[in-house]
């Protein structure tokens, strides 16, 4: 009887148990999935900050290391061999052209001058005495002519004396000739005298010396150089850009650029070269880009190293936003729908118009510069709340962007919406959520 009357009372429990356990579950699954929702909010919303719209400048850069090197100079060498006697000046010395630099042994150029000009003294004595000879050769030949018409002296005699008349004449032109090959051996043996002694050949500074005093030079196979000397007035700053970045430069374009202790000091000029052979290394193509600089005051000094910035675009006192603001997803070139709305022939007769070469190059490349795109932004309203606003760009880098119309100075954009647009979270703050601006758990404040 017990058992029954405990039986009785634990089977309505067991249906209590029944009933109660689904709604436990659908109580667990709502509280998981309530607790899954927040927490993307709060991920979604932490995802973006906030960026004021300021004035100022803004450039589009290319980026390459280089080095200065002087854009005149010239390597001084010895043109004769021998051993160095002295040397005038040192590094850094400043010379005019002219000035003696160096001097080389010159007793063995003596010697030879010395000689050579005995030898011409020997060589015009028997000039001299060759043409007493030719004056006697003559007056023989004619005495011996005028006996003949007497019959005073036979036709042998008369053709001995006219034999050496011409062989007198004949020594006279070989001696000339000999004379004149001495006076070129002379004029030789006197310009490597000449040579021994080391002149300047340009105004400038001494920025090498190559070899020390008492040193032998030997200049038989080609000229070692003795020092160089550089105009260091005027700088030339040799780049070298990759492959990629190439194609962004275009001649006279800006450029400047800043040395290890030049304390953010900038030095300014115009690209003028792009050197057409590149040089690999390590599997990279690179290109040789050099503009210059004037060098007034000699801070500049060769070998430097530079850190140049080719100034694709830019633009002064401009509303700036960060890159990150921009939603490019659905923006247009302005060029393009400009294209699109031409009619068929417009684009051959533009591209008729545009000649080749330099001028050609230059028209694209400023067109290029020139062409604006739209971006979507979002703005943050007074009360927290997201706006989407399509704006106008214009220059742009990996940073920040210039806009041209759409905002004005001291509205407050968000950024990072564009990055966290694949979440619920994003989309509920571009719809216009109050929790897009901040609010509790997502890590910024509410703007007011």
């Amino acid at each position: 009887m017990n058992r029954e009357m405990q039986s009785r009372r634990w089977r309505p429990s067991r249906r209590a148990l029944f009933l109660v356990l689904p709604g436990l579950v659908l109580l667990a699954g709502a509280g998981y999935f309530s607790w899954q929702h927040m927490f993307s909010n709060q991920k979604g919303q932490q995802a973006w900050s906030i960026a004021q719209v300021q004035k100022g400048n803004i450039e589009n850069l290319v980026t390459a290391t280089g080095t200065l090197q002087p854009r005149n100079y010239v390597d001084v060498g010895a043109q004769v061999s021998g051993q160095m006697q002295k040397i005038h000046v040192e590094v850094g010395t400043q010379v005019q052209q002219g000035e003696l630099l160096a001097e080389i042994d010159p007793t063995l150029f003596v010697a030879k001058v010395d000689a050579t000009r005995a030898q011409l003294r020997y060589q015009l004595a028997q000039l001299r005495d060759r043409e007493a000879q030719l004056i006697l050769a003559e007056n023989h030949y004619r005495r011996q002519k005028n006996l003949l018409a007497e019959d005073a002296t036979t036709e042998e005699n008369v053709q001995n004396a006219e034999a050496s008349l011409l062989s007198a004449r004949a020594q006279i032109e070989m001696l000339r000739a000999q004379i004149d090959q001495t006076e070129s051996t002379l004029r030789s043996d006197e310009a490597s005298l000449n040579y021994a002694m080391i002149y300047a050949p340009m105004d400038g500074t001494v920025v090498s010396v190559s070899v020390r005093q008492g040193q032998t030079i030997n200049a038989s196979q080609q000229a070692p150089t003795i020092l160089r000397i550089a105009d260091l007035s005027t700088m030339t700053v040799q780049t070298q850009v990759s492959e990629a970045d190439v194609s962004k430069l275009r001649m006279d374009m800006e450029a400047y650029f800043t040395t290890l202790g030049s304390q953010g000091r900038r030095w300014y000029g115009r690209l003028h070269r792009v050197e057409p052979t590149p040089t690999v290394e390590n599997n990279v193509v690179l290109y040789n880009a050099l503009f210059d600089v004037t060098n007034a005051n000699r801070e500049l000094l060769p070998q430097m190293t530079a850190q140049v910035f080719f100034v694709v675009s830019s633009a002064r006192d401009a509303l700036l936003v960060p890159v990150a603001a921009l939603s490019m997803s659905s923006a247009t070139n302005t060029n393009t729908a400009q294209r699109r709305e031409r009619p068929a022939g417009a684009e051959s007769g533009d591209r008729a118009r545009m000649p080749g070469g330099e001028s050609g190059e230059r028209s694209r490349a400023a067109a290029t510069a020139s062409a604006t795109s739209r971006a979507t932004v979002q703005v943050v309203l007074a009360d927290g709340t997201l706006e989407p606003r399509e704006v106008e760009v214009g220059v742009s880098n990996r940073i920040q962007a210039q806009v041209l119309s759409g905002l004005v100075e001291g509205e407050r954009v968000a950024v990072g919406v564009a990055q966290a647009g694949n979440s619920g979270a994003a989309r509920t703050a571009t719809a216009g959520s109050p929790l897009a601006a901040g609010g509790p758990g997502t890590g910024m404040p509410r703007v007011r």
